[in-house]
């Protein structure tokens, strides 16, 4: 099959990368394309790389790239825009043309415009859409053939509205591992961290008990939205910038314990990158619990499970003390996630997926 993924990036994230690589604007497209893959930033290119190494032709168009993305139009000596459509989505229109593709698969349902998926599902024939946050309105989500998502009460959902629907769990890019290790990563500096979105609106409940544990706990935070927090939170005095990408991977790498929660639409279920990254990089997972956990991952033997606040604070205590635990557990969980939690695991699930569903 020859698979386009149309990705995009948080414009926060692009500004800071093309800020620190002042030259980059004006390099080719391939250059470019693998400057920012390089990063690491979310799935990257983890799909197009496990799915060549498949047997299958691949390439991710990060649509909202704007220098990359006018880089390919001039190179392709794309000059008009398509009617109906913006000029940005006439760039991933006339990508799609070029590439032509047997499916077109959008990373990120809310981008496009109704008229840019149509011209994307005439192409290819096969218009599939990967969701996992709020879902738009029901005729947005029909003018997927597929929906692929890991969050289960989406499945039975869309599936009611009449969608085709398939579970795909995330996973852990094995790359980054040995990116991060190459440039001389150390274990242990930091005791305890939170990488993530430190926001008190859309995670206001699971923030509030990070908050509370790390009063009396040396938990360590990295991420974005920390403008709510009062300055003297502790999310606020143990702050250390935002980490993307290969920078989130190296904090993951360098600490002896990782903190993840979920947020509220995950609902009762484990389903988060994080059981994956933190886990993948070798550092002891200390996650919220939630159904079809102990189905990835033993709990006790490969992470351990908090419930509140003073859990949480307790466990952070007595893992920090007991080294020999913390390492049989940690090791023990980066094995089970280099062993079933992949991109290549999941790319080879997604390539059943499609193979089953493609007219």
């Amino acid at each position: 099959m020859r698979i386009l993924i149309i990705d995009t990036c948080y414009p926060a994230f692009l500004e800071r990368h093309y800020a620190a690589r002042p030259s980059l604007r004006a390099a080719s497209y391939g250059d470019q394309w693998r400057a920012l893959m390089d990063t690491f930033f979310g799935t990257a290119d983890a799909y197009s790389h496990n799915l060549r190494a498949l047997g299958h032709d691949a390439h991710e168009v990060v649509a909202n790239c704007v220098p990359l993305q006018h880089a390919w139009a001039r190179e392709h000596g794309h000059t008009r825009d398509i009617r109906g459509v913006s000029p940005e989505e006439s760039i991933v229109v006339e990508q799609a043309r070029a590439f032509e593709p047997d499916v077109v698969y959008v990373q990120h349902v809310h981008f496009l415009s109704d008229e840019a998926l149509m011209r994307l599902k005439e192409i290819s024939g096969f218009l599939v859409g990967q969701i996992a946050t709020e879902p738009p309105r029901a005729s947005r989500l029909r003018r997927f053939d597929l929906l692929v998502t890991c969050l289960p009460p989406f499945a039975e959902r869309f599936r009611a509205q009449g969608v085709p629907t398939e579970l795909l769990r995330l996973g852990f890019d094995e790359r980054a591992l040995t990116r991060v290790e190459a440039t001389g990563a150390e274990r242990g500096v930091h005791p305890a961290v939170f990488v993530g979105s430190l926001g008190r609106t859309q995670h206001r409940r699971a923030n509030a008990h990070l908050a509370r544990a790390a009063r009396r706990a040396p938990l360590e935070f990295w991420g974005y939205n920390t403008r709510l927090w009062p300055p003297w939170s502790p999310v606020r005095r143990r702050y250390h910038g935002e980490a993307w990408g290969l920078d989130m991977y190296r904090v993951l790498y360098e600490s002896r314990i990782a903190v993840n929660r979920h947020g509220g639409i995950a609902g009762n279920f484990a389903v988060n990158m994080r059981l994956y990254e933190a886990s993948g990089m070798g550092a002891l997972l200390l996650t919220d619990g939630g159904e079809s956990l102990d189905r990835l991952f033993g709990i006790g033997q490969e992470l351990v499970v908090w419930n509140t606040a003073s859990e949480l604070q307790e466990l952070i205590h007595h893992y920090l003390r007991d080294e020999a635990a913390r390492r049989e557990i940690a090791a023990a969980g980066q094995r089970r996630t280099l062993r079933e939690h992949t991109y290549a695991h999941r790319m080879q699930e997604l390539v059943s997926i499609l193979e089953r569903h493609q007219p």
